[in-house]
């Protein structure tokens, strides 16, 4: 695992360049942070002071880093009083921030068919992961699958990019990928035109099925989203004898190692041992966190 970020959590005053609202309570917020935007790899977050005079921090995923030009896409969806306050910051305000912080995903030596999976907020440390493919390893076909309860924030339009072995009907994709020419598919038990009609495991589960032991052999799974969601990826690769890496969300204080309240049992060589999710994570191996 990179622990390179240990070293490298910045303080500085970021400002906000712009602030997106979409259908159920999801917000998009830009914030300029030259020193945390330089640094952020896929799977680190940042530790953000939401409003001036509320002291709590609260943890954040990176979507989308841009180092030249300085600045963090967030995406957050308020439902704390944290988390509301943040809604109301305007173009140009500050706000403390940490980061970037945590071990992020591998970032290089990927399979030819990386498979993203992502349910709810953890959707956005998969679109920065798929960007961070698409600039750096051009040999590999990223394989994007998104699941959502909520309104998905973007509109969902119907993909150009054909993948092999996908359920039929199933053809509704993220904007963003599509203009990345990223292979992408979106899930949900909602209803939604042209998504899969279930979860979003379930439509991973689906396409590996219908995949030759050929391509299996190239398939590698990175995820982010809730524990259960989580679980239940971990025993598809398991059944399939994939590597994984999951992307764990746990409740943080510090966010910096120092309180030690978002420990979880990790297995390791010697035997079970306490990682700290914020420092020693968020992304683990999934076979060290999850029983298959």
């Amino acid at each position: 695992m990179d622990q390179s970020n240990r070293n490298t959590i910045n303080l500085e005053q970021a400002k906000v360049l712009s602030q997106q609202s979409f259908e159920g309570d999801q917000y998009i917020i830009r914030l300029q942070c030259p020193q945390t935007a330089r640094d952020a790899k896929p799977g680190n977050f940042v530790h953000l002071r939401c409003d001036e005079n509320l002291l709590m921090r609260r943890p954040m995923s990176i979507m989308r880093a841009d180092p030249v030009h300085g600045w963090i896409d967030i995406l957050y969806k308020a439902h704390g009083l944290g988390t509301h306050l943040l809604a109301k910051r305007q173009i140009g305000d500050e706000l403390s921030m940490l980061g970037p912080i945590g071990v992020p995903f591998r970032m290089h030596g990927y399979r030819k068919y990386p498979l993203l999976i992502g349910g709810g907020v953890g959707i956005p440390p998969m679109v920065y992961l798929a960007e961070h493919l698409k600039k750096n390893a051009p040999d590999s076909k990223p394989i994007m699958l998104a699941g959502s309860e909520v309104p998905f924030p973007f509109t969902p339009v119907p993909s150009r990019t054909l993948i092999e072995g996908m359920p039929d009907g199933v053809i509704a994709t993220m904007p963003l990928m599509e203009d990345w020419s990223i292979a992408c598919r979106l899930a949900s038990l909602q209803g939604y035109a042209g998504c899969y009609q279930g979860y979003v495991t379930d439509l991973a589960r689906a396409w590996l099925t219908n995949r030759g032991s050929d391509i299996l052999d190239q398939v590698e799974i990175f995820s982010c989203g809730p524990t259960p969601m989580l679980k239940a990826v971990a025993r598809l690769a398991a059944d399939f004898g994939l590597p994984c890496q999951v992307s764990l969300e746990e409740h943080m204080a510090c966010a910096v190692g120092g309180c030690a309240g978002c420990t979880v049992e990790v297995r390791t060589d010697t035997g079970i041992a306490m990682k700290r999710v914020c420092v020693d994570g968020p992304v683990f191996e999934a076979s060290t966190v999850f029983n298959s």
